[in-house]
């Protein structure tokens, strides 16, 4: 919307505050998780195994969410700003690094699920990371346009 209005700033403005809200949020969530990952798993199954594992991985990945959750929400501010490349390209390096990398680990160098999990936590935090250094130049926003000057009242 802001961007239609020719309020480059604002927008700009807007999408970090929220990019920052969803971080913590995301983050309060995955640290809760992985400080206290039975009680989580405990709502989904009385399978020991199973919560070992899922233990396991929300000990490992949810600490990694707030990277998502920042990830996603300069991804959608990218989205309104018409420029999605940069952003779509940091998703193809988490899938890259998780999937491929992880089960690489584990197929060709006999890891275990603890490293496959690290990959999937490397490949979150490179999701969060590379959206923001795309999001951040302030030419992500402009379109050849000058910003409305009442966007910085």
């Amino acid at each position: 919307m802001n961007i239609g209005a020719n309020q480059i700033e604002r927008a700009r403005r807007v999408s970090w505050v929220g990019a920052g809200i969803a971080f913590g949020i995301t983050q309060i969530i995955g640290l809760a998780a992985a400080l206290f990952p039975n009680i989580w798993m405990g709502l989904f199954t009385t399978d020991q195994t199973v919560q070992e594992m899922g233990s396991l991985y929300l000990r490992i990945v949810a600490p990694a969410y707030g990277a998502i959750g920042l990830g996603l929400a300069l991804y959608f501010a990218s989205q309104g700003a018409k420029r999605v490349l940069l952003p779509v390209l940091a998703g193809t390096a988490r899938m890259i690094v998780a999937a491929f990398l992880g089960w690489s680990a584990v197929l060709w160098f006999g890891a275990g699920l603890g490293t496959l999990f690290q990959m999937v936590a490397l490949g979150a935090l490179a999701y969060g990371v590379l959206t923001a250094a795309a999001v951040l130049p302030r030419r992500m926003f402009f379109h050849g346009r000058e910003p409305d000057d009442r966007a910085t009242q």
